[in-house]
């Protein structure tokens, strides 16, 4: 495969926050993201997505399409995937480093049967995904399978 390449602009607005744009993406003001020096830090903005942020989105959605990839490829049939996150940030000899990243994925599928499988694409889908084997970060995943909850109908 020939290499590929992603560009992402950024430019600085005021104080310590900037827009960060990307000229393959559609450049209207609601693709591009504001980012900012999180609270944490000395001038530090609250309620703006940092760069911190974006490092943990990053990870967490390429689980997201990596597993829906596997997941077609491998016939699974689920109703529902969300995943939560949390990235660790802490000072390690002297630098500030992303140390962990806990992954909560949570399918949702509508087959007993399936959840041996769906499992399975989960742990296929962290060992594949691109993001989490380019990063030192520790990964932990906490994967969780629901059963699609069926109605029946009270009978009077």
């Amino acid at each position: 495969m020939e290499p590929h390449f992603y560009n992402v602009d950024i430019t600085w607005n005021e104080d310590r926050k900037g827009v960060m744009c990307s000229p393959e993406l559609n450049r209207e003001a609601l693709s591009c993201i504001e980012v900012a020096t999180p609270p944490e830090f000395p001038k530090g903005i609250p309620g703006i997505w940092s760069p911190e942020h974006l490092f943990t989105a990053a990870v967490s959605s390429c689980l997201m399409t990596t597993f829906l990839a596997i997941a077609e490829n491998s016939k699974l049939t689920f109703s529902e995937f969300s995943c939560k996150s949390k990235g660790k940030l802490e000072q390690v000899e002297g630098k500030f480093l992303m140390t962990e990243i806990t992954l909560e994925p949570t399918v949702t599928i509508m087959n007993e049967s399936d959840r041996d499988k769906a499992l399975r694409v989960i742990q296929k889908s962290e060992a594949a995904c691109l993001i989490s084997n380019s990063v030192k970060s520790k990964i932990i995943m906490v994967p969780t399978i629901k059963l699609v909850e069926v109605s029946v109908p009270e009978l009077l």
